[in-house]
């Protein structure tokens, strides 16, 4: 999966589970949990999301890694 493909997905599953987070507000560097206000179920539905539609799965060593958008993006687009 490239790059533009994983934002898009992660920016699709932000939006499924924080739908009131603006477009705008997904910046690379926004923290998801800080930035985005997600809660710790919010962030636990994003990554079930994210498995569910792009077939990756975070382990839950690698949460510090997806901690933002950037970072997820990333992690999505080296292992999907």
């Amino acid at each position: 999966m490239n790059d533009q493909d994983a934002r898009q997905a992660v920016g699709a599953a932000i939006g499924k589970v924080a739908p009131d987070v603006e477009p705008e507000d997904l910046e690379g560097g926004a923290r998801l949990r800080q930035d985005l206000e997600l809660d710790s179920l919010d962030f636990l539905r994003l990554v079930q999301v994210i498995a569910e539609t792009t077939g990756v799965d975070i382990p839950e060593a690698d949460y510090p890694a997806v901690a933002t958008v950037d970072g997820l993006v990333t992690y999505v687009a080296g292992h999907g």
